[in-house]
């Protein structure tokens, strides 16, 4: 088995910030790559500074404003793999590092930019922020309660599904096809995009079925007894997923209602179905459902908390809690890497750095000595 990782020998200079892009790098960086990350020093301590989407990567400032700042980082990216950028669209030609600059020193670059629009069409010099594209993407209005305003989730789905996931997965491509020409290649990452492509099992639902989309009331959210949510006697929640008869079958006859077992897409019969099991559910605390359903064969959940999955033995042995030593000797629990590589695992080495912590370092292996870093420092250059 190599512990190095599937990437190992890959280097990427991540110009991002925030969410989107570092946890991209943070998948990359996961399983192997080199990811330096690249601030300006003038934006330490602000959201990003030391997120947990730092883990394994080497940060370092750099004012790209300055003539000397945009020569240390060519002279990086002649050496790198893979550049990536989150800034407004038109940000990096300003600057002088966009692609077309960087690929005329290295034709193999793979340069990736995630924006909340994309690069092109009437949006994108637009700002936003994750909301904003789950509204413009038509995901936001399937959130919530019926009748009510949409909910905004607590997680920050276009941020890290639509733009983090598919620019890491954009990456992956663009690496492979590298292999087969030898030329990197640009990707233009949309996060709105990325968030309306998460519409395709809904729209073929309403498209080629019929069934009707709307909010807290389609076939996978509330509107049938089989697939939705329920209160239990102590105001915790449970989910049921029995999307599929079988499943269905196993609860109906658990409640002993046979009856039901063919009613399970009935509109008729809908609202009676949902109510009877809702006020089954509310007769037992959820410590007591987890013992009664468990083993049953009928796709179902308890709604936990995240100090409560945190804990879950199920992800502990999946090694998706993770523990590390930071810099005072306390050990702090880390999400873990989700894809399981039998032969090249990737892992969770080290703490998130400090804003700028490597600086020093990393100039001095692409060159620099101790008084030209000296001397980019007083200049602002780092």
């Amino acid at each position: 088995m190599n512990k190095n990782g599937a990437l190992n020998g890959l280097t990427v200079l991540d110009l991002s910030r925030l969410l989107p892009g570092p946890f991209c790098s943070m998948i990359l960086a996961d399983h192997g790559a080199r990811v330096i990350a690249i601030e300006d020093k003038r934006y330490a301590g602000e959201a990003g500074g030391n997120f947990t989407v730092l883990r394994n990567k080497e940060h370092i400032t750099l004012n790209l404003k300055s003539d000397k700042g945009r020569e240390i980082f060519f002279n990086m990216a002649e050496k790198a793999d893979i550049i990536l950028e989150g800034f407004r669209p038109g940000v990096t030609k300003r600057l002088g590092v966009d692609y077309e600059s960087v690929s005329k020193i290295n034709p193999k670059i793979i340069y990736c930019s995630i924006s909340g629009y994309g690069q092109t069409g009437p949006y994108r010099d637009e700002a936003g922020h994750d909301v904003n594209y789950l509204s413009v993407a038509g995901v936001l209005d399937l959130i919530g309660e019926k009748d009510r305003p949409p909910s905004i989730p607590g997680i920050q789905i276009a941020d890290l599904a639509g733009g983090g996931m598919n620019a890491a997965i954009g990456i992956l491509i663009a690496l492979y096809a590298r292999e087969q020409t030898g030329k990197g290649q640009y990707i233009d990452i949309s996060m709105t995009d990325g968030s309306m492509s998460l519409l395709s099992l809904v729209l073929s639902l309403k498209q080629f079925i019929g069934l009707p989309v709307n909010r807290s009331d389609s076939f996978l959210s509330h509107r049938y007894a089989c697939y939705n949510t329920y209160e239990t006697a102590d105001k915790r929640y449970l989910s049921i997923g029995a999307v599929e008869n079988r499943f269905w079958k196993n609860l109906c006859n658990y409640f002993d209602k046979p009856e039901y077992i063919a009613l399970q897409y009935d509109d008729v019969k809908r609202i009676e179905i949902i109510n009877f099991v809702k006020q089954k559910f509310k007769q037992k605390t959820l410590d007591k459902w987890c013992k009664e359903l468990d083993g049953l064969d009928i796709c179902w959940g308890p709604v936990r908390s995240l100090d409560e999955a945190m804990e879950a033995p199920l992800f502990k042995e999946r090694e998706m809690v993770v523990d590390l030593k930071d810099s005072n000797g306390k050990m702090v629990k880390f999400l873990g890497v989700p894809v399981k590589l039998s032969d090249t695992p990737g892992s969770v080495r080290t703490i998130p750095p400090a804003f700028g912590e490597n600086t020093n370092t990393v100039l001095k292996e692409f060159g620099y000595s101790d008084e030209k870093i000296n001397e980019f420092e007083k200049q602002g250059v780092i």
